[in-house]
């Protein structure tokens, strides 16, 4: 398609955007005079489904109505809650629903799952993160390697090259043929939180395997974004947010993968809890510990339903849609969104995202040279909700779910005019 940088033209794209109607299905945040934000940061935090409050209070008027009888009589019984979402946010990841569970948040799973797949010996003990990784990772390796006797020097950071923003897989490739035999694991970010970059997983885990290395993928940034097809791609392990493009709430609960080869596999070590033992004798109390099959042989603690509630909401809203309708569309804004910001012509703005839809999600990093965070908070003032990082890019991202072309056409006009002028403007064509 031939884009054209005008108003007219971002409306007719909404005009003839099928998933259109699904911005009605959310609260956007408005300024004083009733209009909408300009919202793109998805990528941190998604905005609330209007179904979200009706799907929690039906679980406060259970335990308003039956207390602790809504384990079994609720509407959506408690007990096993967790196996509600289990089904469709394995097709949102490309995964079995043996391999799929809920449970805790992102870092305590990174950590529940290091502590089976992250085996170190005195000679194979090293573990392989982005430079760029996000820092919550950065720190998880770093006291995994403390905990087990090594040095935070024992990590390696796989870099792109000089002058680059962007990894190269040959890179990798190189990092683990010349110290495989001491890389322990490979923790690697599907989508790096800072470029938009989204690598090649299935080539990840055959370079990590070809070294008998493990390999996990911490999916934050992935989850709702891209199509990450775990099990396809062969990895070992995966973790993720729902907060982000899964618009369950702040704070709210994380997915966690676990490939089927490891399904049947009672004896990797794991640490034990009353809801991964088998469920079928989890309430005759005195058994031995029975370690249940699949992803919830790692779930330690019952669900804790009202924020699963939010989860299943959002749930439920991508199981309408479908990933494959999403991504296309997502593809077709993101496209959009570049041309834009291509066609302000300066020479102090640049992408350093993949221009390669298959490579990237719906973020676009956005450097802008000699830049500060003031820019960012006259974008800010204005209701258009970006996220900075330093030194000097914005990070946008339009989610398909939500933002409209129009919105894509008035954030640019505005960041042109901001640049071009130096001071505040409004966004009307």
């Amino acid at each position: 398609m031939k884009y054209q940088n005008n108003l007219a033209f971002a409306q007719k794209l909404d005009k003839e955007d099928k998933l259109a109607y699904l911005r009605e299905k959310f609260h956007i945040p408005k300024d004083k005079e009733g209009k909408d934000w300009l919202y793109f940061t998805g990528n941190s935090l998604g905005l609330q489904p209007k179904s979200t409050k009706e799907y929690i209070n039906q679980e406060l008027e259970d335990w308003a109505n039956l207390g602790v009888e809504g384990h079994f009589e609720a509407k959506n019984p408690w007990l096993n809650y967790h196996e509600y979402l289990t089904g469709k946010m394995a097709k949102i990841v490309g995964a079995k629903p043996i391999e799929v569970v809920v449970m805790n948040t992102l870092t305590t799973n990174l950590h529940l799952l290091m502590v089976s797949f992250y085996r170190p010996t005195k000679t194979k003990y090293k573990i392989v993160i982005e430079s760029d990784a996000f820092p919550s990772d950065r720190y998880a390796v770093q006291s995994q390697l403390k905990f087990h006797g090594f040095s935070e020097d024992d990590v390696i950071e796989w870099k792109p090259r000089k002058g680059e923003e962007l990894l190269r897989i040959e890179d990798l490739q190189t990092i683990v043929s010349e110290q495989g035999e001491e890389i322990a694991l490979l923790l690697i970010g599907g989508v790096n939180y800072y470029t938009g970059q989204f690598l090649d997983l299935k080539k990840i885990a055959e370079i990590g395997h070809a070294k008998n290395c493990v390999v996990g993928i911490d999916l934050a940034h992935g989850a709702g974004n891209i199509q990450p097809n775990l099990h396809d791609s062969g990895v070992d392990f995966a973790a993720w947010c729902t907060y982000k493009y899964l618009n369950a709430g702040p704070g709210s609960l994380s997915g966690v993968f676990v490939h089927e080869k490891h399904s049947k596999n009672k004896e990797i070590p794991r640490f034990a809890g009353w809801w991964n033992h088998n469920k079928t004798t989890r309430f005759n109390m005195r058994q031995p510990f029975d370690v249940m099959e699949g992803a919830e042989g790692w779930q330690l603690s019952n669900p804790p339903i009202l924020s699963m509630a939010a989860i299943k909401a959002s749930l439920d809203l991508f199981d309408e849609v479908g990933m494959d309708t999403l991504r296309e569309k997502s593809e077709k804004l993101t496209g959009y969104f570049e041309f834009l910001i291509n066609a302000i012509g300066s020479e102090d703005i640049k992408i350093i995202t993949p221009k390669n839809s298959k490579e990237r999600g719906c973020q676009l990093s956005i450097r802008v040279k000699n830049a500060n965070k003031s820019l960012h908070k006259k974008l800010t003032e204005h209701h258009i909700i970006t996220d900075w990082r330093e030194p000097d890019v914005i990070r946008c991202a339009p989610t398909p779910m939500y933002n409209s072309f129009e919105d894509v056409y008035r954030m640019v006009k505005f960041l042109s005019l901001i640049l071009s002028k130096g001071k505040e403007t409004n966004t009307e064509n």
